[in-house]
């Protein structure tokens, strides 16, 4: 009998936990809903001030008049301040560049609908020049986002589709974003020079090149003006989560000079990762100089080992990434091209340098104690 009153509980608690999760879900999505519905009605009130602005029939107080009389209508209503207005004048601006304004206002609502629930996209991507998920995605984040991509890039709708994407897929904040949006970011991301293209199937190639930066940002380690490669790889496992950052999504740190048993000898590999993402080995070398075609026999020779070593059945082929101090382009691209195996160039940018003579300026910890002793 106790055994049967101690299932009834599991079972019990185990429903009620079920209802839990239910609920949350249904939560999820009814905020969801919202902030689309939400979402069209900011777009279609910004399709409406774009036109009558244009037909210039009130003035040049139509903004504070529009506003003034929205809130004495529906006072409850928090959303329609001067400055919303105009972000929803933006926003409706920056997503219908090429969309067919005349029949926009009949389709819009139907074919976003379409989108969202079926996957079917025929005639969304002709009509509004984006992909589906692209779509979907422009109206899923919350408008709080919206405002600060429209901050920097209200002319520029692949830059903003570009940190709408990697919102959606990174759950970034507010604060995360922000923070992103203050650097140049769109400028780096994809643009190493590769040969993916060539050397790997379409889709993970895409992907890895999207994995890649030019440059990549080393600002957040400081080290003295003459360094080398220890100093740079010392420092860059010190600030490894920055590092890790600075890599971009899905990256795990496997190990820094990871030894492999290549036939009877012993390599080093300089820094190992694992990206989540595209379930495969990166390879990552750094170097302190120019770049040089002869480091593509090495790193191409360290991608193979790991591929015929740790690559298990499960795992998509083992990536390359050379970060070099300076680069030329051309040479770059013709060695990748020579290459059978998956590589990707990129330069690195290091500003804080402390000066050679400055760590000689600075008090020891001895010099401090007995400071501090009297």
């Amino acid at each position: 009998m106790m055994n049967t009153n101690k299932t009834f509980d599991n079972d019990f608690l185990n429903w009620i936990k079920e209802i839990s999760s239910r609920f949350r879900q249904s939560q999820v999505k009814a905020a969801c809903k919202v902030n689309v519905e939400l979402l069209k009605f900011y777009w279609e009130l910004g399709k409406d001030i774009t036109i009558r602005e244009k037909e210039n029939a009130y003035g040049k107080e139509f903004y504070k008049k529009l506003s003034a009389e929205l809130c004495r209508e529906l006072p409850e209503v928090k959303s329609f301040s001067v400055t919303n207005l105009h972000y929803m004048k933006w926003f409706y601006e920056l997503y219908s560049e090429s969309v067919n304004l005349p029949q926009l206002g009949v389709n819009f609502p139907e074919r976003l609908a379409m989108a969202q629930n079926t996957g079917d996209s025929s005639g969304t991507v002709d009509r509004f020049q984006l992909d589906e998920d692209s779509l979907k995605s422009v109206f899923s984040i919350p408008w709080g986002h919206h405002k600060l991509i429209l901050d920097k890039c209200k002319n520029n709708q692949e830059k903003a589709l570009f940190f709408v994407r990697k919102t959606m897929e990174n759950n970034w904040s507010r604060a995360v974003l922000h923070s992103f949006l203050d650097t140049d970011l769109y400028e780096r991301q994809g643009k190493a020079i590769s040969n993916f293209n060539k050397v790997l199937p379409s889709v993970q190639s895409d992907l890895a090149q999207e994995m890649t930066k030019d440059p990549y940002n080393f600002d957040f380690l400081t080290l003295r003006e003459k360094y080398d490669e220890k100093d740079l790889k010392n420092a860059l496992m010190d600030n490894l989560s920055r590092f890790l950052l600075e890599l971009g999504t899905g990256f795990a740190f496997v190990g820094r000079e990871f030894r492999l048993e290549v036939g009877n000898t012993e390599q080093f590999i300089d820094m190992l990762f694992y990206n989540i993402r595209l379930h495969c080995y990166v390879v990552v070398e750094v170097k302190v100089r120019d770049f040089e075609p002869g480091y593509m026999g090495q790193i191409g020779t360290y991608v193979a080992a790991v591929d015929g070593i740790l690559k298990s059945e499960y795992d998509a082929p083992t990536i390359g990434l050379l970060v070099c101090k300076n680069k030329d382009n051309v040479l770059a691209q013709y060695s990748v091209n020579s290459s059978n195996a998956p590589v990707g160039i990129s330069e690195f940018e290091l500003s804080d340098l402390v000066p050679e003579n400055f760590k000689g300026t600075l008090p020891s910890i001895e010099d401090i104690e007995r400071e501090l002793e009297s």
